[in-house]
């Protein structure tokens, strides 16, 4: 008797990426499993909106996936992986509720999976650097925000500062003012004549330029400040004031929130631990998006921030090629290629300045989970040492914040990922101790 787990592809994130693959891996003829850590499927750029449509090619994907035979695991999250016998073996633990939960499958549980092929879709998050106030209530990140507001948040006549770079400042601000916030300023760090190249290069791109169009017509142009960033906020309870520069004069500005952003971080902690190699931008795949690793496939923002398009096309490839699919895998080659131009162009249009590397003092907090404050670390220490010597990174977020942030401040490389990956519960570190620490030994 054939193991139904033989052929059986796993795809781990059900973002644009993830949903992509799944629905072109089982379209190939595999067996697939979808596992995602919220309780629905769209990731974070198509999160579910109480209030609102979702975009037509998120209806598309969800309609192609709900008619495919994929099993969707949601509110899972795979917090250890290792290699045996030919594959994969995923563990996966429950941290969320799910309406559709099996009685035998209580939030909490753990349990194992194998995959003969694995695709990574496991996305990026946001990238914030640290300045004076910026732990303060109401200072939030600009997907935070979108996803606050999607969730419910009521922002009608709220004044509101988003400030950072790239084009989700845009995109957010038009969707908050949709609900009525008042939007004060969008604060772009990149300079103005960098932006203008970049705007007169959408003509070369019709639908992007048409949703920035859209986007920026909700917003008054007043409101735009090119070559301008945040160096402070201020308030006690709450943030209630916003120091902003353009490099030569500062102003302050009363507000209700303050959105920050500074670009995305590839998510690559779980194809460290299965031993991918990374590239400068991502988890390094070849033309069929598999990684160093034979079997293991990797698309959308881990392997590099390069928008939706990039995402969906990178998604199909990795899911046709890990089906067995090649032909079909090559036939979507083109596509990907013309979405990792746009890409390119986002990479060098919101490059960071570098001044931003100077708005911490030594009294701002970097760490915020363990409250380490920037005064407390050597320049010269490894990221292993920041973490032994002053905890920075051993809080709940497990250095997703702060990580980056220092990588920024001060050129770290990457550290090294141990399991689990994600903070777990006691009984589940219990039921794995042993294989926990003997990998952690390596």
């Amino acid at each position: 008797m054939t193991d139904p787990s033989r052929g059986r592809v796993v795809v781990i994130g059900a973002g644009p990426a993830g949903l992509a693959a799944a629905v072109a891996a089982a379209d190939a003829g595999a067996s697939v499993v979808m596992i995602n850590e919220a309780a629905q499927s769209g990731g974070q750029i198509w999160r579910r909106d109480v209030n609102g449509a979702m975009p037509d090619r998120a209806r598309d994907l969800f309609v192609r996936a709900e008619a495919a035979s994929i099993m969707h695991r949601t509110c899972s999250t795979v917090i250890d992986a290792r290699s045996v016998d030919g594959g994969h073996l995923l563990t996966i633990e429950r941290g969320g509720s799910d309406p559709m939960d099996s009685p035998t499958e209580t939030v909490g549980s753990t349990g194992e999976l194998f995959a003969s092929r694995v695709i990574l879709a496991t996305g990026a998050r946001e990238l914030f650097l640290p300045f004076p106030g910026w732990t303060l209530p109401g200072v939030v990140g600009v997907g935070a925000i979108q996803a606050m507001v999607k969730g419910g948040l009521d922002v009608r006549g709220k004044r509101i500062i988003i400030a950072g770079s790239g084009p989700l400042l845009v995109a957010v601000a038009a969707s908050i003012a949709a609900r009525g916030a008042n939007i004060l300023m969008i604060a772009e760090q990149a300079p103005a004549l960098r932006m203008m190249a970049f705007s007169a290069g959408l003509l070369r791109a019709p639908r992007i330029a048409r949703d920035a169009l859209g986007y920026a017509a909700a917003i008054s142009p007043k409101a735009f400040h090119f070559g301008s960033w945040v160096v402070a906020a201020h308030g006690e309870s709450g943030v209630r004031q916003a120091t902003i520069t353009d490099g030569r004069r500062e102003r302050t500005i009363d507000c209700d929130y303050l959105c920050i952003g500074y670009g995305l971080v590839p998510n690559t902690e779980l194809a460290q631990l299965i031993g991918c190699g990374l590239s400068t931008r991502g988890v390094d795949a070849d033309e069929n998006q598999e990684t160093t690793v034979p079997g293991v496939y990797a698309a959308g923002e881990c392997v590099g921030v390069a928008g939706v398009d990039a995402a969906i096309a990178e998604g199909t490839i990795a899911g046709f090629a890990a089906g067995g699919a090649r032909e079909r895998a090559a036939s979507h080659h083109r596509d990907r290629e013309g979405a990792r131009a746009w890409g390119r162009r986002l990479e060098s249009t919101f490059a960071l300045r570098p001044e931003l590397r100077k708005l911490a003092t030594a009294e701002t907090i970097v760490c915020r989970c363990e409250d380490v404050r920037l005064g407390s670390i050597d320049p010269a220490w490894t990221p292993r040492q920041a973490k032994l010597y002053a905890r920075v990174g051993m809080g709940p977020c497990q250095g997703r914040v702060c990580r980056p942030s220092l990588e920024h401040l001060y050129g770290w490389g990457q550290d090294r990922v141990r399991a689990p990956i994600y903070p777990s519960l006691l009984s589940t570190l219990a039921a794995h101790g042993a294989d926990h620490d003997t990998r952690g030994a390596k």
